[in-house]
């Protein structure tokens, strides 16, 4: 990324909304102090620490990694409770059978290798932990939708890379791949919400945030940029007074 605080600004309100069912799905508990205590969580790929703050609110020891070490700082200067490292899947640096729980939130659509990365995760996670993970639905991704269309709008100054998850990111795909992996009881939820936005900021952080798809955005001439922009308003006016409207996946299972 290229700006965390635009991050934490844009994507990482977006990707709040799943905080809770993600949390209640991967089994970390609520409820009397007695029962949260020493319960040890993962948050895979925190970004800005979204499910790191869930996670602390419920009384749990957090660990979390990000594979940008700017991410992982403001994360850890952000929540000072939680262990912050830097790292990526599929090579993280904790023992087998670390954690009683662990909570990928969007980060699994980005790992390289889908199935190396559930191995990783079922490796580091002890016997019985629940684990689970988002991602998104593109064809129901309008938040980011009218941006890749405005982009297109624009003559295609610069090409989107390929979606790592792409090959699996059907649910039933998905769910053959966990279980694959080891992980059994495994099941996928549909996750559908409205997600309000300025139309200004929202495009001014999606692009200082960087990142490979959009980041490129800033690079383009002023021409283009100008394109783009107008394109984006036209085709985010419809959603203004609603919010976007988003669908994400949740797959959970347990270790065995």
């Amino acid at each position: 990324m290229t700006d965390p605080e635009a991050y934490e600004r844009g994507f990482a309100r977006l990707s709040a909304h799943t905080v809770g069912p993600l949390l209640d799905r991967a089994s970390v508990p609520t409820g009397p102090a007695e029962r949260r205590a020493g319960v040890r969580v993962l948050d895979a790929g925190c970004g800005s620490g979204v499910v790191t703050a869930g996670a602390l609110a419920r009384g749990a020891r957090v660990t979390a990694f990000d594979a940008d070490a700017a991410m992982a700082g403001l994360a850890a200067r952000r929540h000072p409770e939680a262990e912050v490292v830097v790292a990526a899947l599929p090579s993280l640096p904790f023992r087998d059978g670390t954690f009683d729980a662990v909570a990928g939130n969007f980060i699994i659509n980005h790992a390289p290798d889908t199935a190396a990365a559930l191995l990783e995760l079922r490796r580091v996670a002890r016997p019985g932990a629940g684990v689970a993970l988002t991602w998104w639905e593109p064809s129901e991704m309008t938040a980011t939708g009218v941006i890749a269309a405005a982009v297109e709008a624009a003559g295609h100054p610069f090409a989107f890379p390929p979606r790592p998850l792409a090959a699996a990111a059907d649910p039933g795909r998905f769910a053959t791949l966990m279980r694959r992996a080891g992980f059994t009881g495994v099941a996928v939820d549909t996750l559908r919400w409205r997600h309000p936005f300025d139309p200004d900021a929202w495009l001014a952080d999606v692009v200082a945030a960087g990142g490979p798809r959009f980041g490129p955005i800033a690079a383009q001439p002023a021409a283009v940029q100008a394109r783009i922009r107008a394109a984006y308003h036209h085709l985010a006016a419809p959603y203004i007074l609603d919010g976007f409207p988003v669908t994400a996946h949740l797959a959970h299972a347990t270790t065995p």
